[in-house]
């Protein structure tokens, strides 16, 4: 993001995309969703935006960047721009945007734990693989699949990862399995 010199001065539009860290492109889009306003031009035809606009690229390009979408800000800025206090509404979004999070969290977290499941069991099924044999790896994914889609309560394995400092990478994995009966097996299908 390049400073502008003079910030009460106009700008062209290549001065403010570069001070705002967009292109010019960037900010026609900003202009056809109402969000920047359109500028007057010169006689040469050059685009002069008033100083504030540098303000208000930065604000969307920030609020783009903690999560909103156009299309929020399209409304959020058009209810501001008429005077109203849209402060609520943003408030609201911005929990929605954690709620949001969260799940997309959650969903990581379980991915990332198959996952260190699959690399640990993958570990052990090469083990035994002499050099330039194959274990077919890849094709085990879809029987896992099946296997979880046939019994998504069943008996799981239960793995505990062991995070040490090993060998030249400076990091390893260890496990330890443990069967985990389902809930309802353990208590006698009750």
């Amino acid at each position: 993001m390049t400073t502008v010199s003079n910030p009460k001065r106009p700008l062209r539009s290549g001065d403010l995309s570069r001070a705002a860290g967009v292109s010019t492109d960037t900010l026609r889009h900003y202009e056809r969703l109402g969000i920047l306003k359109k500028p007057p031009r010169t006689e040469g035809g050059y685009r002069v935006y008033p100083p504030e606009s540098l303000d208000r690229v930065l604000l969307i390009r920030n609020a783009l960047a903690s999560g909103f979408t156009l299309k929020e800000l399209v409304s959020i800025l058009r209810v501001r721009d008429a005077g109203g206090t849209p402060c609520r509404q943003v408030a609201k979004l911005a929990h929605e945007k954690v709620e949001q999070l969260n799940g997309q969290i959650a969903q990581l977290t379980h991915l990332r734990d198959s996952l260190i499941r699959t690399a640990l069991e993958w570990d052990r099924r090469t083990e035994g693989i002499p050099h330039g044999g194959r274990a077919n790896l890849l094709e085990s994914l879809s029987t896992e699949k099946r296997k979880q889609a046939n019994n998504p309560k069943g008996d799981v394995d239960e793995v505990t990862v062991d995070y040490r400092v090993t060998g030249d990478s400076g990091f390893g994995l260890r496990s330890k399995r443990t069967h985990v009966p389902h809930a309802r097996a353990a208590s006698g299908g009750r």
